[in-house]
């Protein structure tokens, strides 16, 4: 029995008839290793069933603290049943990307059965190529980035022929009464003031860094005047980072969103993102905000929307323990960045994106690690859902705090199978608010290649496959800037 810390909980309460908090993955597998040449969903229960243990987010369920005195708690799901949660679909002919792509939008934008575990996994037949599909989706409230690739790790494997794993007896508790719950957390309701005393001061005076804090009416004072007594009780010692002054302009992919979805996906070579990397002297995560920012450059072009000043975009960063693998939950924070889109060549805009990250991660570094964490333990629990959805219009209303969200998440550089068929691709499916804006961008490492998920409110962004393009586009374009070496 855990319960949800403060951060997770705001996941659950932001959900609404328009906005899922459920976060996915797209396995785009090449069957012919499997046995008989064919992934079928026994075989993928064989594989999972019996590592279920390896990720207690897969088998546990939430319970509610009555009258909302306290935050939810996670545990054993005593009736959970492994069929409800694997599930298989097969597409028309042909059976191409649009077609896959359509078809886990539609299913990413339902939400979960609250009742049960929140995740399912759909084996997807059909795929174009004699290819199968496997698309999973598991609640923002159980998982980060980090954590969910540990969980969709569950059912690889670095062979054909799949590991062994013990298959550990497991015997699920009743679930907690009324009344436990209500202790609990009516105790956990008593010892938030420590925590507030805890967090809060080292947190005030960075309350106006975060994303769109400035829009709440009296929170840069409050973080000028917290910075203020913190450098006079410390001596100077300490100081908050130094204001920057981001402002996103509007987009057509920032409004408020429909309950539709797009999703569209691809893949770029590892080793075209290296040598750009290497010839310009930068990292492999500038390469790549370079390119989004050639991709959103042209899209906003063909919609005759392209801004004058650079777009601002947050990207999530892990603060996860290398020491405490497995360990579920959100421990993330989140770096804030222009991207010149408004830059017409691309060498300047190259290297303007480098010079925006780099200021970028020095303010980041500057900023306690945890004040995601620290600043959600400030909502009294038995307002946290109230809050989180009206913090939601108060940031927004003066002004965005960013206009989408670009997320790069590592992964292994070796092939994967699942129950012998072997992963060709792995494709995040993310999330999508009116606060985070009606496209997500998010990548994964895997095997030679940078995977591309692109998530959109069907609405604000009805063509967003012109997009994957329009990255293929982008890495031609840099690598054509690199000079040609001496001729042979």
């Amino acid at each position: 029995m855990r319960q949800l810390t403060s951060l997770d909980a705001q996941f659950l309460h932001v959900e609404s008839t328009t906005t899922v908090g459920h976060v996915g993955g797209l396995l785009v597998l090449d069957p012919s290793g499997a046995p008989g040449g064919e992934l079928t969903l026994s075989a993928l229960r064989a594989v999972l069933e019996p590592r279920l243990h390896l990720a207690a987010p897969l088998r546990q369920r939430l319970v509610e603290v009555p009258l909302g005195l306290g935050r939810p708690y996670w545990v054993d799901d005593p009736e959970f049943d492994l069929e409800f949660h694997l599930r298989e679909v097969a597409l028309p002919l042909p059976g191409d990307a649009q077609q896959l792509g359509e078809q886990v939008a539609r299913i990413h934008a339902r939400p979960l059965d609250r009742t049960r575990p929140l995740w399912e996994m759909y084996l997807i037949h059909g795929v174009d190529g004699d290819r199968s599909a496997i698309y999973s989706k598991i609640h923002h409230a159980a998982i980060d980035g980090v954590s969910g690739a540990e969980i969709l790790a569950t059912i690889m494997d670095l062979t054909e022929e799949p590991r062994v794993v013990e298959d550990i007896d497991w015997t699920p508790g009743p679930l907690p009464g009324r009344v436990e719950l209500l202790e609990r957390g009516l105790l956990s309701t008593f010892t938030q003031p420590w925590d507030l005393l805890r967090t809060v001061p080292k947190t005030l005076p960075h309350l106006a860094d975060l994303p769109g804090a400035t829009n709440v009416p009296g929170i840069r004072a409050i973080s000028d005047v917290s910075a203020a007594v913190a450098k006079v009780v410390t001596g100077g010692a300490s100081s908050p980072a130094e204001r920057r002054e981001l402002h996103p302009p509007r987009t057509p992919f920032n409004g408020p969103i429909t309950a539709h979805r797009r999703f569209s996906f691809g893949s770029l070579p590892l080793a075209d993102i290296k040598t750009v990397k290497n010839a310009f002297g930068m990292t492999v995560n500038d390469v790549v905000m370079a390119l989004c920012a050639s991709a959103l450059r042209r899209w906003l072009l063909d919609h005759d929307a392209l801004p004058t000043v650079p777009i601002v975009v947050a990207v999530p960063v892990s603060i996860r323990s290398g020491d405490r693998p497995g360990s579920g939950g959100n421990q993330i924070s989140v770096m804030v960045a222009e991207m010149a889109t408004e830059v017409g060549d691309p060498a300047e805009r190259l290297t303007s994106v480098t010079a925006a990250m780099t200021k970028a991660k020095r303010h980041f570094q500057a900023v306690p690690a945890t004040i995601l964490q620290d600043l959600s333990t400030v909502i009294p629990t038995a307002l946290s859902g109230l809050a989180a959805r009206q913090l939601f219009k108060l940031v927004t209303a003066p002004g965005l705090p960013f206009n989408l969200f670009v997320s790069n998440v590592p992964g292994p550089q070796v092939p994967l199978y699942v129950a012998g068929a072997r992963v060709l691709g792995l494709y995040p499916v993310s999330a999508v608010t009116d606060m985070t804006g009606g496209l997500n961008i998010t990548l994964f490492s895997y095997d030679g290649s940078i995977d591309f998920g692109l998530i959109a409110c069907r609405e604000l962004v009805p063509d967003v496959w012109n997009l994957i393009d329009y990255l293929r586009d982008a890495l031609a374009e840099l690598l054509d800037l690199i000079p040609a070496g001496p001729a042979g």
